[in-house]
């Protein structure tokens, strides 16, 4: 699944007039780099939740060559769900048992998604997080064994423990994990408006949620015109 659906406001005015997952880094929308790399690591069936100029991210994916892929909309125009709630939208298109991922559309990364794919599966997790050790004023807290045990905000000193094994250690989250389809029993009802992150801060406890590590990737999250100013120099097709 592909996040697509925020309104991009720390992006404006470039997302007054089009959804963030089409702003382009060097000519190239977001949401076909993303769609790319789902494609380059084996993935051939997608979904993509629409809000925000939700009509035009439907008309991008109408013409080829997505038009000749597997592609289908969960569309949050009348509603926008957030994270935890989109994804609870779109438990239909997970029918078949098996883990899947979730990418964010206005990340950029190198990490490898099949190396990630495998360490999930290594690890029988009910999620696998990709995180780095970067600056970040909100990070998730895991364990000596990459375990999620708790979230901090360092801005404003909140903190949510839900394992105490500590020590712990702040990592950055990527936008990018695994999930296996058993979460959506352990979500609140379609409709609702809630966080994943929420979801994982409440599961930790008695769910294995795990983090996989790829500090060595190259990230950036392209949310802001001055991030995205860096993307112009880093990402070429």
């Amino acid at each position: 699944m592909i996040f697509a659906a925020g309104l991009g406001t720390r992006l404006r005015p470039l997302t007054n007039d089009r959804p963030k997952a089409l702003v382009e880094v060097n000519g190239v929308p977001l949401l076909q780099i993303a769609i790319e790399k789902l494609h380059l690591a084996g993935i051939t069936d997608i979904i993509v939740n629409i809000h925000h100029f939700g009509e035009q991210i439907a008309a991008f994916l109408a013409r080829p060559p997505f038009s000749d892929m597997n592609i289908a909309i969960s569309d949050e125009r009348a509603k926008l769900l957030d994270t935890g709630g989109g994804l609870r939208k779109a438990a239909w298109f997970f029918d078949d048992g098996q883990p899947f991922l979730v990418y964010n559309a206005d990340i950029l990364t190198t990490l490898n998604l099949n190396d990630l794919y495998a360490a999930h599966t290594r690890s029988q997790a009910l999620a696998t997080l990709a995180v780095r050790e970067r600056p970040a004023s909100r990070a998730f807290l895991f364990d000596k064994n990459n375990r999620l045990c708790g979230w901090r905000n360092s801005a404003t000193g909140a903190e949510r423990i839900a394992l105490a094994n500590h020590p712990l250690h702040p990592l950055a989250f990527s936008g990018v994990h695994i999930i296996h389809p058993r979460i959506f029993e352990l979500m609140p009802p379609p409709g609702e408006v809630f966080s994943i992150v929420e979801t994982y801060l409440s599961l930790a406890q008695n769910e294995i949620i795990q983090g996989f590590r790829h500090d060595q990737d190259l990230w950036l999250d392209v949310g802001k015109p001055e991030q995205l100013a860096r993307a112009q120099e880093l990402w070429t097709w």
